[in-house]
């Protein structure tokens, strides 16, 4: 396939963004080399709106922008059922999680583990999530540029280095408060571009809307008959909604990155609308992503289709770079990259603020007397970022994606089974430390016994829930004595009750 010019308009406009970007780093600079605080928390001054746009932005990556449309292209909107799981788990985050947290004045999530459980507990959360979010900023900048670069004639190794090289510089510059408003930004721009390109190939195609309508009617591009049948799992809408729904559980209770943003508002008050903010984001997600992919069906079905052997994975950038005027298909690219950018730098700020909260402070705070805090997060985050992008550069000139992907699939097996003790800490009085640590490492050993016999990574995340919060509980009847200490406070059934600290 012919691969399409970029344009100087377009790099003009996606230059004028990414400068605007360390703009906001520079901006936020004084304020974040205060004290942790400031870097970590932005010293819970941000307003409950920005705060909810940052964890949407957060939560949605580039990735997810090119995917979610290319799903609606092949196969229809299914998945966006799973997408309504925020209407169930905002409110479950407000009356039972969002509480401890606050309660607690947590930089980071896995403190409170260990005060409900052990510190060994905290340390395995917080490692795992560490270890985690390296290896997914490689891949959060390598596929969208591997994708935009297969249909235009962008270098990918200078993309890579400008995209992700000043976001590693605004992250380590602002701290929290700069990524929140880049965010800010950033979601803005990705709803926007979004919206362009529904628009405009919605408008395009002879008949418009109309047009579009009768030919996701006709194609089943909603929802197909297949979609409550038990015999096809990956299209089973029940297990779609569990599965998305373990998954997101995890995301906003036991991934740092967005526990992190609970902070950063001055009241819990703030701190729930601002995940209300968020829910609304995320419900205006699913007609505009997977929109997106009928939308350019019903396009390329008109139109004249695809060239030959298109790999869809670049849908979305292929539409943008050939059809929509330059400047604006510009703003649409750096739409994709913003959305990269932000998790990108959350994922970042959100590794320094674990390992400074939960290792150095926690661990070394007396022998570590010479470097401040602040100063110790943002060599974390140059050599975390630098590390990503070196990564990301290597998969783009070689082709060692699969150990790669290998490595997120190991790192990432942790991620529910943390949620599901979580929730086990949270939910029941019995849960220990005994019945945690083994809980997680029997819970792992199904869940990679399911994810070698299932082809539903949605199964995958239900049983790893499931079988954490389960093992965790009911092993903690067999524990010894010294496993149980005071947990008043600590619990749903407590936490309007004192905690004093161990």
């Amino acid at each position: 396939m012919t691969k399409v010019g970029f344009g100087t308009l377009n790099w003009i406009v996606l230059v004028i963004y990414l400068l605007a970007m360390l703009g906001v780093g520079v901006y936020f600079t004084k304020k974040a080399s205060k004290n942790t605080d400031a870097f970590f928390k932005a010293k819970s001054s941000i307003p409950a709106w920005a705060a909810g746009f940052s964890i949407y932005a957060t939560t949605l990556s580039a990735i997810t922008f090119m995917s979610t449309p290319e799903q609606a292209y092949l196969k229809d909107w299914a998945y966006g059922v799973g997408s309504l799981s925020i209407i169930l788990i905002v409110p479950l985050l407000i009356k039972y999680y969002v509480p401890f947290f606050r309660k607690l004045q947590v930089t980071t999530a896995y403190e409170y583990l260990e005060e409900r459980f052990s510190p060994i507990i905290r340390v395995i959360g917080s490692a795992l999530f560490m270890l985690y979010h390296i290896g997914r900023v490689a891949i959060v900048i390598y596929l969208p540029i591997i994708a935009i670069t297969s249909v235009s004639n962008i270098n990918p190794i200078l993309i890579a280095c400008v995209v992700g090289g000043l976001c590693i510089i605004y992250t380590f510059l602002g701290g929290i408060e700069g990524v929140i408003w880049s965010d800010v930004i950033q979601g803005i721009l990705l709803l926007g571009g979004a919206l362009l390109v529904v628009l405009i190939g919605g408008f395009t195609v002879k008949g418009g809307f109309g047009t579009v309508v009768s030919d996701a009617i006709s194609n089943h591009k909603i929802l197909s008959g297949a979609d409550m049948h038990i015999g096809d799992l990956t299209k089973f809408i029940p297990l779609i909604f569990a599965g998305q729904f373990f998954n997101t559980l995890y995301q906003y209770t036991g991934s740092q990155d967005v526990v992190q943003r609970y902070q950063t508002t001055a009241t819990q008050k703030e701190t729930n609308k601002s995940l209300w903010t968020n829910g609304i984001l995320a419900l205006i997600t699913i007609p505009l992503f997977f929109g997106m992919g009928t939308v350019l069906f019903s396009y390329y079905k008109n139109m004249g289709g695809l060239p030959q052997g298109f790999n869809t994975s670049a849908l979305v950038p292929y539409f943008v770079i050939t059809e929509i005027p330059a400047g604006i298909a510009g703003l649409v690219i750096a739409a994709i990259f913003a959305a990269a950018q932000s998790t990108i730098a959350s994922s970042l700020n959100a590794i320094s603020s674990c390992f400074v909260t939960d290792f150095k402070q926690r661990f070394f705070d007396n022998k570590w007397k010479k470097i401040s805090d602040v100063t110790l997060a943002r060599i974390v985050i140059i050599i975390t970022g630098l590390f990503g992008l070196s990564m990301s550069i290597y998969l783009l000139v070689g082709n060692a994606s699969k150990t790669w992907d290998l490595f997120l699939t190991v790192t990432g097996l942790f991620g529910v089974p943390i949620a599901g003790i979580f929730a086990a800490g949270i939910f029941t009085k019995r849960s220990n430390s005994f019945g945690a640590i083994l809980g997680l490492i029997l819970s792992v050993a199904v869940t990679v016994f399911v994810q070698q016999n299932s082809d539903s990574s949605l199964i995958v995340a239900t049983v790893a829930f499931i079988s954490s919060f389960a093992f965790t509980y009911i092993l903690s009847f067999f524990a010894p004595k010294k496993y149980i200490h005071n947990i008043v406070g600590l619990t749903a059934a407590t936490v309007k009750e004192d905690y004093v600290k161990q």
